[in-house]
């Protein structure tokens, strides 16, 4: 009787579910010349635009913002353009309605470096924005001048048909985002603070449409990040004995060191399944194939299950906890000589609920009678607020996708890396973080690796979500 009292609470449980995706009207996108918007994407992809220190790469800075006066001449002709930085740019598109809050959509110039002696493992040329087979391929195809040229191209679009939006549209293209965004985004972002501008939604790159990593559900899950996960590094610091190596101390700094790399791995942040991976897996529940379906729809009872399962997972993992790895170590500079000192750094990504100073207490109490000091670097950033999972900037992004692409799920979700959005978060009533490319597992090494790229047929999606996007956000609510 208890097993099948289970069954039926199990049962009821999978049904009061129902369906989580709101009811659409399927509609058409709007008319994109694929091949003209995969030439001026190329294009860009060309421009090796690496933000660095010395500002080493302005001139293709300089090539790029060219290339979009003459890609785009309506969007410059009838918007505001402001440098803001070093090559930041700043794009404002005045609303018809002065009361309604204004929105912003955000991209980067930047992309990161080719690893070096990794050339030759590219199918194309990492810098030369080839189109072969169906996809652009190069250095920023998919991360992040795909976004960029997609907003820029629905603009244009927009434009030329006449269209004005009701709100204000701020268009947000960082330089520096790969390198922390400080002299375009957070700049811009304390602009807006200064002038008392208050955005209702914030969109910017993060999680993507995933096929086939959602465990149990067999259709493509666009997830949403309603949150970015906070960064921080805890310097490990050990000292010893130096002097010769022929007569070494019972205990090297280095041998101390690399216990407490050890300890500090082996005793993980606790988890956490709760909050945006609960809300993930309770928003695709209904959307599960076979018995999966159950166990998502019952995680008052499963929870301990899936959270082991995801454990296991290196994705999963980075979902459910603050994570910690070591990155940097540093100690000795000849073979027979003892170093006085040794260090390591150890990054840490920060689960909302979690703070810097909790990071540091767990360490130290991990590290317990070692002789090992930690320290939080200089540069760290707490987690971002959780935007609402009921907020309309998510019901635009989703009914726009949907209505657009009827079979794909949306879902909120947590993005566990880094986005120039986080800047905005004093400023914006709701951030999100999705930009709406497809991807598979095997995909995913492409992403700051070699050989990345993205399809041209996916592009021409990307410009039709962004067309429909800022069309749903200007109807009256």
């Amino acid at each position: 009787m208890a097993v099948l009292a289970l069954v039926a609470t199990m049962a009821w449980h999978t049904w009061r579910l129902g369906r989580a995706q709101e009811a659409v009207t399927p509609r058409a996108g709007v008319t994109v010349d694929a091949q003209a918007a995969a030439q001026r994407l190329s294009l860009a992809v060309q421009q090796a635009t690496l933000a660095d220190a010395d500002d080493a790469h302005a001139d293709a800075f300089r090539d790029l913002h060219r290339h979009l006066a003459s890609s785009f001449p309506t969007v410059h002709a009838r918007l505001q353009r402001t440098e803001v930085g070093r090559h930041a740019l700043l794009f404002t598109w005045p609303g018809s309605d002065p009361k309604a809050q204004p929105i912003a959509l955000m991209a980067h110039q930047d992309v990161v470096p080719v690893a070096p002696g990794t050339e030759s493992q590219w199918t194309a040329p990492p810098f030369g924005g080839q189109i072969k087979d169906g996809f652009v391929w190069g250095r920023g195809a998919w991360d992040d001048k795909a976004g960029l040229m997609a907003i820029l191209e629905a603009v244009e679009s927009l434009l030329k048909a006449g269209f004005q939006p009701r709100q204000t549209v701020y268009l947000v293209f960082g330089a520096d985002e790969e390198v922390g965004g400080a002299d375009g985004a957070a700049r811009i972002a304390a602009q807006f603070k200064a002038q008392g501008v208050r955005l209702g939604l914030v969109l910017d790159e993060g999680l993507l449409i995933t096929h086939g990593m959602v465990p149990g559900v067999s259709k493509p899950v666009a997830l949403v990040g309603l949150a970015e996960k906070g960064y921080v590094t805890v310097k490990l610091t050990a000292k010893g004995a130096g002097g010769h190596s022929s007569m070494p101390p019972p205990r090297s700094a280095i041998g101390i060191l690399g216990e407490a790399v050890a300890r500090v791995e082996a005793h993980p942040m606790p988890t956490h399944f709760g909050g945006l991976p609960r809300a993930t897996f309770e928003a695709v529940a209904p959307e599960a194939d076979g018995a999966m379906r159950w166990v998502l729809s019952n995680l008052w009872l499963t929870s301990p299950l899936v959270e082991r399962q995801l454990e296991k997972l290196p994705a999963g993992n980075a979902m459910l906890r603050s994570t910690g790895v070591a990155t940097v170590f540093r100690a000795g500079e000849r073979d027979n000589v003892l170093p006085g000192v040794a260090q390591a750094s150890v990054n840490f990504r920060l689960l909302p609920g979690d703070r810097s100073a909790d990071v540091l207490a767990h360490v130290r109490r991990v590290l317990g009678e070692l002789p090992v000091t930690a320290e939080v670097g200089q540069e760290f950033t707490e987690p971002s607020p959780v935007s609402p999972r009921d907020g309309l900037g998510l019901k635009w992004v989703s009914r726009a996708l949907r209505e657009l692409q009827p079979g794909v799920v949306v879902a909120p979700g947590l993005l566990v890396g880094g986005t120039d959005s986080r800047h905005f978060t004093d400023v914006a009533d709701e951030v999100l973080r999705f930009a709406p490319i497809h991807a598979t597992s095997p995909d995913m090494p492409r992403f700051h690796g070699s050989n990345e790229r993205i399809s041209v047929a996916n592009h021409v999606q990307m410009i039709q979500f962004y067309e429909r996007l800022l069309r749903l956000a200007s109807t009256p609510p």
